[in-house]
């Protein structure tokens, strides 16, 4: 155990995508794994997307679900439209306020020494508005923008102030961020700011690596698998496993006999990781984490009108990941395949180096 004093937390997490929920699950196994303990896991949930099974399976506590704010796609649910966002999460601002009442609620009942907020936008509220005597923390590979090597997207100004706007919000009043990299970075501490490996779980580290004969795809957005179907069309030796969390599809849909969409499975889908040629992908840091670990190539492709996902493929470009486009360009990844230099040791040597640091910024108080 790396600190005697043990801790209580309660978890707000965001429940767009696998990222957020799958680090909330790696810091659960490690906090527990040295005394500690989490009573209470909030998850963000919305009209867009139900929560995978596997997310409250993943933990022996419990689980709360709090409608949160959300973005709203375009009607092929692909790029993220702004004003309609705005608008959309108007009509719900007295649930939002039922939500910060729920969180209080729990931190009343479990009298928590802090809170951890994974990018959820409630948890910023919650923490300016209420003014808990607690520790309030706030973790995502978003907070690295307060480095100086970060690179921003280019030509962009608004959508840069948005996306420093959103940190700011997800973190009002922090004691600590939580900066989650790619790579090790020079200085390691910005202000309150810690720069830290990514959050992988125990699974993800045990994998062992094959080389399949298939690519693997996962968007966080099912509107991007028309551009695999059409692509496909054309290309329909090459065998592709996809994995979504579109509404009102079955378990598994097969396309054709190469290619066949999956609702979102995390240990399926990391265990064929570790067995696929390659990974096509929105640009969502925790997926490209994975394939960095297990030295698989990815194509990213940032959703549009998402600034916080062109950024992490231009950082994940720098860290080695792979390439990225702006569409799906399927046959340029497969011919980048062969060429990929896999930067899987020098990763794992990152992870490892600093494996204690959350725990240890979190606990030592």
């Amino acid at each position: 155990m790396l600190h005697k004093k043990r801790r209580k937390f309660i978890f707000l997490v965001q429940g767009e995508g696998r990222g957020h929920m799958t680090q909330a699950i790696s810091l659960y196994q490690k906090l527990c794994e040295n005394g500690h303990s989490v009573p209470c896991i909030f998850i963000g949930i919305s009209d867009r997307r139900k929560i995978p099974e596997y997310f409250p399976a993943s933990f022996d506590t419990r689980i709360e679900q709090i409608r949160s704010p959300n973005f709203i796609s375009d009607k092929n649910n692909k790029s993220i439209r702004l004003i309609p966002s705005i608008l959309y999460n108007a009509r719900f601002l007295y649930d939002y306020y039922k939500s910060l009442l729920q969180i209080n609620s729990a931190v009343v009942e479990y009298q928590p020494d802090a809170i951890i907020n994974f990018y959820d936008f409630l948890g910023g509220f919650y923490n300016f508005f209420f003014r808990p005597d607690l520790k309030f923390y706030a973790i995502g590979h978003t907070f690295t923008s307060v480095h100086p090597s970060f690179q921003f997207a280019g030509g962009r100004w608004i959508e840069k102030k948005l996306f420093l706007l959103n940190n700011k919000l997800n973190s009002l009043g922090a004691d600590k961020k939580i900066g989650l990299s790619f790579t090790p970075l020079s200085p390691e501490k910005i202000g309150n700011t810690i720069i830290a490996p990514p959050l992988l779980r125990n699974l993800t580290l045990s994998l062992k690596v094959k080389q399949g004969d298939f690519l693997l795809g996962y968007m966080v957005n099912d509107g991007y698998s028309k551009e695999i179907i059409d692509w496909h069309k054309s290309n329909t030796d090459i065998k592709i496993i996809c994995f979504w969390d579109k509404k009102d599809e079955p378990e598994i849909k097969y396309i054709s006999k190469n290619l066949v969409f999956h609702q979102l499975n995390d240990n399926k889908f990391l265990t064929l990781l570790a067995e696929c040629k390659g990974l096509i992908t929105t640009a969502g840091f925790e997926s490209i984490s994975e394939a960095l670990l297990l030295g698989k190539p990815v194509l990213m492709v940032p959703v549009s009108g998402q600034y916080e996902q062109t950024c992490n493929a231009i950082d994940a470009a720098r860290a080695g990941a792979g390439i990225f486009d702006d569409h799906f360009n399927i046959s340029r990844f497969v011919e980048y395949i062969d060429d990929y230099i896999s930067q899987k040791e020098a990763f794992r040597k990152w992870l490892e180096s600093g494996s204690n640091t959350i725990i240890k910024e979190f606990t030592s108080f």
